[in-house]
């Protein structure tokens, strides 16, 4: 009788150890590699403010990037299968970091253990290398730009911009796309790169990790050696080559031609305004060389870093990404409008800058005050960011006020009158008090002394666009007034524009025909967020009034709309709000939804915000 409890737990540790291997083998990778990287552990050895936490997280980031870049070689799959290995990964890479001493755990950097699982819902679908070359094919400007020794400063700037540029392109494939950015470093350190994710100058560049402090000391002594031999080198060859200097006058005329393009754009834009101009060696050292972990932001027309400026202010610097002349037009158009805007609810421009070399070509950028509490996208529909809360009444109230009252400014109180063109969430920026600022006028355009005019150069974003100017191009102060509808019912209801809701046949709906059908059959409060239905006692008859308008604003008929001051009025409750007539049919019905695809195929839109989005904490 004694025999059988011992032989018991004889057979019950056998089978705990068993059932831990079969878990542990869950994670298809090796993280050997943590304890032996040269990583910055300093980053993770304080977390007591949020910014010491963000840096934490990135360090923690980057290093579990280098596992899912093998694992992309080595599996040909950007992610892991399901959720039990994505977990089991999580645990295993954990108890690496508590061997060296970090305490830090990874979970607390992201939403979910699922944000690694692969998912057809992972920009526009890809979840395979199969997917990635049916999409941009099999060569892209990363195989030209990221394959290699990344170490120098150049090298490492073409890989980003190579990694932009296709994310760009991914981005256009689908509007809802995420985590594109995430899949061009890991093609690039796992797939493009001959030395692999764990090589450390391909981590630091491409991954983003940050280096310990006696690896960068060894690298700089390092360097010192490197610059005296090449001193000494130089000094050789310039000695040789001072005879041969005359015979190549001709790339003098090439160095000129890029002082002529700074120039040129400098004379076109400083006589216009008062904003400062900035050369390019400051901007590097406010964004550390426009490094990677100062990315807050991207777009089709750029890209959007965080600075800080020898006076300490923090700045948002956009960098445009089109090197045509249209773009130095648009450029230019963007410094000279916002010069001549001074409202409290619009984002003013601090400075600009142009550069243009051999190897660069021409470059711009665009420096604004930095917005802390990022865009409102961020804040009524990124609900995995556990930085920011769900808005209140008052907020959404306010902030609908202050995006009436720019919007106003810019129709009535400055001539000519403005027209925005791309009024959408991401392009509205919150400052430290949650007071709302239009933001972006790349696409902005001056009225022609209040005439309403065609134009076939369409310009805006999906879905925020009025019918009369995406199909045949109208353009008045109406096309804004529209977009204002749209997003008064988004940050009513925490509806995107464009959503699919279930028992549609067509599946997508825009949010303000759903909306409409909720007011036509006495259901109006169904509109209203579901976070705010927690807040206790609402003035309901308030925020259905704010409905009313959203609806009267986005009407598809132009001439139902009413002008923003108009609206701005019935906001307030200065007068009545007119009886909402019945819509035209639903926006993405036949016939009217493939005559407006066929013009959407004319349009240029602006993404990318000065502000803190979510870009940082996607892997």
């Amino acid at each position: 009788m004694k025999k059988h409890p011992l032989s018991f737990l004889i057979v019950l540790c056998i089978f705990s150890y068993l059932s831990h291997s079969t878990n542990s083998s869950l994670c298809p990778i090796d993280f050997n590699y943590v304890n032996t990287f040269p990583w910055d552990i300093s980053d993770c050895s304080t977390t007591a403010t949020a910014t010491a936490t963000e840096n934490c997280c990135s360090s923690l980031r980057g290093l579990f990037r280098i596992g899912l870049a093998h694992h992309l070689k080595k599996t040909k799959t950007f992610y892991l299968p399901n959720p039990q290995s994505s977990a089991s990964c999580i645990s295993d890479f954990q108890s690496r970091l508590s061997s060296i001493s970090v305490a830090h755990p990874l979970s607390t950097c992201h939403s979910s253990t699922n944000e690694f699982v692969a998912s057809p819902s992972n920009c526009d679908g890809i979840v395979t290398l199969l997917d990635w070359v049916d999409r941009i094919g099999p060569n892209t400007v990363l195989q030209s730009s990221c394959d290699g020794d990344l170490a120098e400063f150049l090298r490492c700037r073409s890989c980003l911009e190579a990694r932009m540029d296709v994310n760009s392109n991914l981005v256009s494939l689908s509007q809802n796309s995420s985590k594109c950015l995430a899949f061009t470093a890991l093609y690039a350190a796992g797939i493009v790169n001959s030395y692999g994710p764990d090589d450390i100058q391909t981590a630091k560049c491409i991954l983003g990790i940050s280096l310990s402090k006696s690896r960068s000391n060894s690298r700089s002594k390092e360097n010192t050696i490197y610059a005296v031999l090449g001193a000494l080198i130089g000094t050789l060859v310039f000695v040789g080559a001072s005879g041969i200097y005359r015979r190549y006058n001709n790339k003098r005329k090439e160095t000129q031609s890029h002082r002529d393009y700074v120039r040129d754009v400098k004379a076109r834009v400083l006589p216009n305004t008062g904003a400062k101009w900035f050369c390019i060696a400051e901007l590097d050292v406010a964004t550390n060389r426009f490094s990677q972990q100062n990315l807050i932001g991207q777009g089709g027309f750029g890209v959007v870093y965080k600075g800080t400026l020898s006076d300490g202010t923090l700045v948002a610097v956009k960098k445009m990404m089109s090197f045509d002349a249209q773009a130095d037009n648009d450029f230019v158009n963007e410094a000279e409008i916002i010069s001549k805007i001074r409202h409290r609810n619009l984002l003013p421009l601090r400075g600009f800058c142009a550069t243009s070399d051999p190897i660069q070509g021409n470059e711009r950028y665009l420096v604004y005050d930095y917005m802390p509490n990022g865009s409102l996208h961020d804040h009524i529909f990124d609900k995995s960011t556990s930085n920011h809360k769900r808005l209140s009444w008052p907020q959404r109230k306010s902030i609908i006020l202050d995006v009436a009252k720019g919007l106003s400014y810019l129709h009535n109180e400055i001539k000519p009158a403005i027209f925005h063109r791309d009024i959408k969430a991401t392009n509205i920026l919150l400052d430290s008090n949650m007071r709302a600022l239009v933001a972006d006028f790349g696409l902005a355009k001056q009225s022609r002394d209040g005439q309403s005019w065609i134009t076939t150069r369409v310009a805006g974003t999906y879905g925020y666009v009025a019918p009369e100017y995406a199909l045949y191009g109208q353009l008045t102060s109406k096309i804004d007034v529209y977009s204002f509808g749209i997003i008064v019912l988004e940050i009513m209801s925490g509806r995107k524009v464009i959503e699919e809701v279930k028992g549609v046949n067509l599946g997508m709906v825009l949010i303000a025909d759903w909306a409409w059908e909720m007011v036509k059959s006495d259901r109006i409060e169904e509109v209203f967020d579901d976070s705010l239905k927690g807040e206790g006692t609402l003035p309901k008859g308030m925020m259905a009034r704010f409905v009313r308008v959203g609806l009267v604003c986005a009407h598809a008929l132009v001439a139902l709309r009413p002008t923003i001051s108009e609206a701005l009025k019935m906001l307030e409750g200065d007068i009545d709000i007119p009886p909402l007539l019945d819509r035209p049919a639903p926006f993405f019905h036949d016939p009217f939804r493939s005559s407006f695809r066929h013009s959407n195929s004319l349009w240029l839109s602006s993404e990318g915000s000065m502000a803190n989005s979510s870009v940082n904490n996607q892997i």
